[in-house]
Order: structure tokens, then C-alpha cells, then sequence
């Protein structure tokens, strides 16, 4: 056995193998027996599905190790019964809230599945992608601390000469950009938050933020660097993603739909 990748299984057991009897009907052929109990095939299809949808390669090999695994899962589960493992209270809500997850999960699959995105609907959601997004994007640098005093300790060392890029790397909490001297990768206006976006509009090539800029991250200091007309990709290119986007906010109505009409106490 492989251990890596039975512990990979095993961290799946949630979404993956719980996922996989609660959704899919216990009969059909078997993959297995151990010691008379059946593993139905279903299960290692079920898995098999999911990984591919990851982009993981169905080949004979990933299907000999994957029935491994799921009978040492077997194995492992029979003396836990033996245990009374399964009458745990901890083990109870687990299984019961893996159950829960999995309904949520077809619930949503169902949806999809029966509110297709037509083309229209895709093709206003490619306007209003192109009308949010803007005609313009920008490169720049930012150094983001905790208070305000400290983005203004910055502001005023950096007017006096000290470079960006290494106050960044010194001071910056953006995990992401503070290895990098704060840079940050071209990027329309809209996709930052609010009050980042219409500060960094304001300024002119080459300037920074007079004052720190506050957001629900913390306080900015901004340098903008460069701006380029942006070229939105074509309808093709992300028409997956707008069908997503659509999905998405109908779902989320369907959703708060259900939730008014439900009775909670």
C-alpha cells in the first residue's frame, strides 16, 4: 500500500467516499468483497469522476490503487465497527453533517442541470463583465501594515528617498506581494476593493498615496506604476466563466429564496 496515497484518501473520506454512499445507490456490480462485505463499484467510479473533474488522468494504474486503498478503508472501517467506533457521538455528527454536504452538493448539481445559461443571458453577462471591468488597467506597487501610523511612518520615509521595493519586504503583510517589493500584477480597477480602486485611479504614473489608504485589509500605501488600455479576452475564450458567474447569482437568489420561505426557530 502506498501510504501517501491512502492518506490522501483518507482526508477525502468527507467529500469524497461518505460523499460517494450517500449520493450513489448501493447496488450494481461489486468492486470487491471483504471478509463478505461488498464494496460496490460505484464507489471507485464515484472517485474516479471527481479526480478526472480535477484534471487527474483515469488510467489502469490510478484504478488498481485506488480499489487498494478503498479495501484497506474497508478493512480499517470493519474493526472500527467491531470498536463501536460507529456509535462515537463525534463520529455520529461527522457522518451526519458528510451526509448533509453531500445533499447540498446534489442539490446543486440538480440545479445546474436544470437551469441551463442561455446565450443571451451569457452575452449580457460579456457586456456587463466589459462595462465593470473598464477600458483601462494598472500596474503598481503597495505596502500594506496594520495601522495608520505606520503607513504614514512609511509615506514619510519614502519621500525622503528610501526605495519601495525593500520597505515592502520589511514591512508589507501582503504575503503575496511583499517578496516581490510590493509589486502587484496588471489588474483592472474593479478588481480591487473600493477604496483601493478609486485611489489608485486618482494617481498619475510614477506617484504615491499622500495619505494611507484604508480598507478592510488594513492601511495602503500605493505607487502607481503604469496604465494600458485592457483588452477584455473575446466571448469564447470565457464564456465558461460567465455561464459560472450567472449560475453563481442565480443559485445565490434560489438560495435566499428558500431561506425566506423557511421556518427557522
Amino acid at each position: 500500500m502506498h501510504f501517501m496515497k491512502f492518506t490522501r484518501l483518507a482526508a477525502l473520506g468527507i467529500s469524497g467516499v461518505i460523499a460517494a454512499t450517500a449520493v450513489q445507490a448501493q447496488t450494481g456490480s461489486t468492486m470487491a468483497k471483504v471478509n463478505g462485505t461488498p464494496i460496490p463499484q460505484s464507489r471507485l467510479e464515484f472517485i474516479m469522476k471527481a479526480r478526472a473533474g480535477q484534471g487527474q488522468p483515469d488510467t489502469p494504474e490510478a484504478r488498481k490503487a485506488l480499489r487498494e486503498d478503498l479495501i484497506t478503508e474497508e478493512v480499517i472501517a470493519q474493526e472500527a465497527k467491531k470498536k463501536g467506533l460507529d456509535r462515537d457521538p463525534d463520529f455520529v455528527t461527522q457522518l451526519d453533517m458528510a451526509r448533509q454536504t453531500a445533499m447540498v452538493r446534489a442539490y446543486q448539481i440538480d440545479y445546474i442541470k436544470n437551469h441551463p445559461v442561455s446565450d443571451e443571458e451569457l452575452h449580457k453577462e460579456y457586456e456587463t463583465v466589459k462595462t465593470q471591468m473598464g477600458d483601462k488597467e494598472y500596474k503598481a506597487h503597495h505596502i500594506l501594515v496594520a495601522t495608520e501610523e505606520e503607513a504614514k511612518d512609511i509615506i514619510a520615509k519614502l519621500k525622503k528617498g528610501t526605495k519601495f521595493d525593500k520597505l515592502a519586504e520589511e514591512k508589507s503583510l501582503d504575503t503575496g506581494s511583499k517578496s516581490k517589493g510590493g509589486e502587484l500584477d496588471w489588474s483592472p480597477a474593479a478588481s480591487y476593493v473600493q477604496p483601493f480602486a478609486e485611489a489608485l485611479t486618482k494617481l498619475r504614473k510614477g506617484q504615491l498615496t499622500d495619505q494611507p489608504v484604508k480598507t478592510p485589509f488594513g492601511w495602503h500605501v500605493i505607487r502607481l506604476d503604469d496604465v494600458r488600455p485592457l483588452k477584455i479576452p473575446p466571448f469564447e475564450e470565457i464564456k465558461q466563466n460567465l455561464a459560472q458567474r450567472v449560475l453563481q447569482r442565480q443559485f445565490a437568489a434560489s438560495v435566499n429564496d428558500l431561506r425566506s420561505k423557511a421556518k427557522v426557530e
